[in-house]
Formats: structure tokens, sequence, C-alpha cells
């Protein structure tokens, strides 16, 4: 009994870049992403919730006081 082995087709590397595709357009998402969350825990003083909320987001600063003591905790400054 001979064990044959059937040669690379086209066809089974065809998924092979589009894999890689995905691969690096998930993690320009993630980084995105996580550049998104950093900037509102650490710097946003109400400008993220601004065209929704309008000038009271700025004024109550929700997202400054729903990471303030994560910020703390972090040690980074923020008043």
């Amino acid at each position: 009994m001979s064990l044959v082995v059937a040669p690379l087709q086209p066809a089974a590397l065809a998924g092979a870049p589009t894999r890689a595709a995905l691969a690096v357009t998930v993690a320009v998402g993630a980084v995105l992403l996580a550049m998104l969350v950093l900037y509102a825990v650490f710097l946003d003083q109400g400008q993220l919730l601004s065209p929704v909320l309008g000038r009271v987001a700025v004024t109550a600063n929700y997202l400054h006081e729903f990471a303030h003591d994560g910020r703390h905790l972090l040690g980074a400054p923020c008043h």
C-alpha cells in the first residue's frame, strides 16, 4: 500500500492571504478601539458625549466621573 500525496492546488492556497488580511484588519481595529478607550478614560473632558448630550456633557463630565477612581488607581492625573 502506497501513500500518495496530492500536490497543492491553487484553490487550497487561495484562503491564506484572506486570513492574513482578516487578522491584520482585526488587529488594527483592536488597536483603534483601545486607543479610543484610553482617550475616553484619561483625556476626555466631555468632548465625546457633547454631540449627543450637548453642553451638559461638559459640565457634568460623565466619562470623567465614571472612570475617576480608575484614573487614580492607574496614577493618571485628573485634578
